[in-house]
């Protein structure tokens, strides 16, 4: 599929790397949309954005099925239908499954197996389904990218984070057989370690280790995560899969 026309709706897409990918594409001449539960951020990313790559905006609660119903109604009125969804909304809980601290031993709590379980999987199956039925009207075909992770392999004290991400990916294995018929395709992008908000606010000693252990010896740049996305909307023979994009780091 061509970036250039293409129909594009971001979760997520106010910040981090969603808004990484909301300017890429849009300076790439795609129609885009972006969406966050948080609209702090939208104001600074249309001035970015220019006149010349105008994007739209919407609150939106990715976990909230209404919310997910009501924004791709909006986006598909403004563009005129949808080619693409990428599914960039996410957070982290991160903590141990059960942690001895002197005579106590801690547990992971519900409240943040579940917050990370309603956006980083809940959201993706929510955003997945509502496009792809848009797409299935339409009859036009259309591309389901999901952000996944390197932890959906499984990472210490990420039980609830891994749990989704490889959710994400069996997820998207499904969709690429299921909505073929449709001409709709299913790709996940997974990043390894990637300077973003979330790298820099790890320890110093936790980012060291993790970036020690990756072969390149450095952190990926968002651009690069954007680049695999791009990839995975252009090459209309990727389907089902997993891109990975870590540096060769293996946890």
């Amino acid at each position: 599929m061509q970036i250039a026309g293409a129909r594009i709706l971001i979760t997520g897409g106010a910040r981090g790397l969603g808004r990484v990918f909301a300017l890429d594409l849009a300076a790439a001449g795609a129609t885009v949309g972006v969406c966050d539960v948080d609209p702090g951020g939208f104001a600074a990313l249309e001035a970015e954005a220019g006149p010349g790559a105008p994007i739209w905006t919407q609150a939106a609660d990715v976990a909230d099925e209404a919310s997910v119903e009501a924004l791709f109604a909006a986006f598909v009125a403004h563009a005129g239908g949808i080619d693409v969804v990428v599914n960039n909304a996410g957070l982290n809980r991160d903590g141990f499954l059960v942690r001895k601290k002197g005579d106590e031993v801690e547990k992971l709590p519900l409240a943040k197996w579940q917050a990370v379980i309603d956006v980083d999987l809940t959201g993706v199956f929510l955003c997945a389904r509502e496009a792809a039925w848009h797409m299935v009207r339409q009859g036009t075909g259309g591309v389901i990218v999901s952000i996944a992770s390197l932890s959906w392999l499984g990472n210490v004290g990420q039980t609830n984070y891994s749990a989704a991400k490889a959710g994400v990916v069996g997820m998207t294995r499904t969709w690429g057989m299921e909505l073929a018929r449709y001409g709709i395709r299913a790709v996940a992008v997974a990043p390894g370690l990637t300077r973003t908000e979330m790298a820099e606010a790890m320890p110093d000693e936790a980012r060291k280790a993790l970036t020690d252990a990756i072969p390149l010896r450095r952190m990926g740049e968002p651009a690069e995560i954007a680049m695999a996305v791009r990839f995975a909307i252009e090459n209309d023979f990727i389907n089902g899969r997993v891109i990975p994009v870590d540096g060769g780091l293996r946890l």
